[in-house]
């Protein structure tokens, strides 16, 4: 199986690091394409794989094409590429809010599709991706790609209705996430930790505490009401965060951001 890849920013890289490491894909079976002439120098030198002249040689040697470009590129690189996207070729996208619907329209011809939306943390092996595959594709072909996938994280096959619900709560929270890290230390730092410290402090209290929602199964509320002890330091911290306003302002954000995805 050789896997090509159109477009390869951090995400593409994430996904090639994760094939290579896991044992997925050799790299001599790995393509890619890029722009600009450091991107190309990087795939050749860093990454260690072929690096394409340009996306049509992506697809004519790939089996697995995988659309790594950002949705405004979407309909040019399509343009690009059909003709030598074949019926036996399995066509995999980055890109929120563009649908099974619009692909199928675009490539002007039934094409292999399934649509994706992972996250940054694939850069380190814990990114979280969902799936939605179109009817052409077989179910041991989707299994490959979520093979692909599961080698940089953890997956999930969801139907088109949810995959913009994603977009918001995890392929674009770990900006959220990294906001709210940030806060953590900044309070520390005005408490007189030292910056880095407070960085390590704050970051693996998030990793834990994500952690302990995934590995207990108990409800976020009730792991919260183990740490706030009665008239304790914990419980007056909460109940400033919610005086704030903490939940409301996450919640809209993300209603905003999913908002933003279904207009792309």
């Amino acid at each position: 199986m050789k896997v090509g890849f159109i477009g390869c920013g951090n995400m593409a890289t994430a996904m090639i690091g994760g094939m290579i490491k896991k044992g997925i894909v050799a790299r001599e079976d790995l393509i890619a394409s890029a722009n600009s002439e450091r991107t190309k120098t990087r795939i050749k030198e860093e990454l260690k794989i072929h690096a394409a002249v340009n996306n049509a040689q992506v697809a004519k040697e790939a089996d697995v094409i995988i659309l790594a470009v950002k949705p405004i590129y979407m309909e040019e690189v399509i343009q690009e590429i059909t003709d030598s996207v074949t019926q036996e070729k399995l066509v995999v996208t980055l890109a929120p809010g563009k649908t099974l619907e619009w692909l199928d329209f675009t490539f002007g011809k039934p094409v292999k599709l399934v649509r994706t939306m992972p996250n940054t943390p694939a850069l380190v092996g814990e990114g979280m991706t969902a799936l939605c595959p179109n009817e052409l594709v077989s179910k041991d072909e989707l299994d490959t790609v979520l093979t692909i996938f599961q080698s940089f994280g953890k997956t999930e096959v969801v139907t088109e209705s949810m995959i913009d619900v994603v977009v918001g709560v995890s392929g674009s929270s770990p900006a959220y996430v990294f906001m709210f890290i940030e806060a953590m230390a900044d309070a520390a730092v005005a408490d007189g930790m030292p910056r880095t410290k407070a960085y390590e402090f704050a970051a693996q209290s998030v990793l834990g505490s994500a952690k302990m929602v995934l590995e207990t199964g108990k409800h976020p509320g009730e792991l919260k009401d183990m740490v706030c002890s009665p008239g304790g330091t914990t419980i007056e911290a909460v109940r400033v965060l919610e005086e704030k306003g903490l939940r409301s302002a996450v919640i809209e954000a993300q209603k905003a951001c999913v908002r933003k995805t279904k207009g792309l």
